[in-house]
C-alpha cells in the first residue's frame, strides 16, 4: 500500500483525524499541542492522532495529499478541514462544534 492509499484509509476509517507533530500527550511543537486543545475543548474526547515525526514518508505525504504544507492537519469523516489556525477560527465561530456534532463525535 503506498502513503497515499494508507492516509486515505486512516482518514476515511476514523471519524476525527489529526495529523500532527508528536501525540496527544506529548507534542512536539505549538501548533500540535493548540489543535489538540481545540479539539478536547470542542468536547472530543476520542480521535486518531498520528505522529509524523515518526514516518518521514508520512510527513511528506500528507502534505501531498492534501495540497496543504503545514502540519497539524485536521480530518473529519474524511474531509480535509485545516491546519492550527482554521480550526481556532472555527471554533471561535461555532463552526467546528457544529461539524462535529453533525457527524456525531460530539453531543
Amino acid at each position: 500500500m503506498n502513503i497515499q492509499d494508507r492516509i486515505r484509509e486512516q482518514v476515511t476509517a476514523n471519524p476525527v483525524v489529526l495529523y500532527m507533530k508528536g501525540t496527544p500527550q506529548f507534542p512536539q511543537c505549538g501548533f500540535s499541542s493548540s489543535a489538540v486543545q481545540t479539539l478536547k475543548a470542542c468536547g472530543v474526547k476520542d480521535f486518531l492522532a498520528v505522529n509524523v515525526l515518526a514516518d518521514e514518508e508520512l510527513r511528506q505525504g500528507i502534505k501531498t495529499y492534501a495540497n496543504w504544507p503545514t502540519i497539524p492537519q485536521l480530518y473529519i469523516k474524511g474531509e480535509f478541514i485545516g491546519g492550527n489556525d482554521i480550526m481556532r477560527e472555527m471554533r471561535k465561530s461555532g463552526e467546528l462544534q457544529e461539524l462535529l456534532k453533525s457527524v456525531g463525535v460530539i453531543a
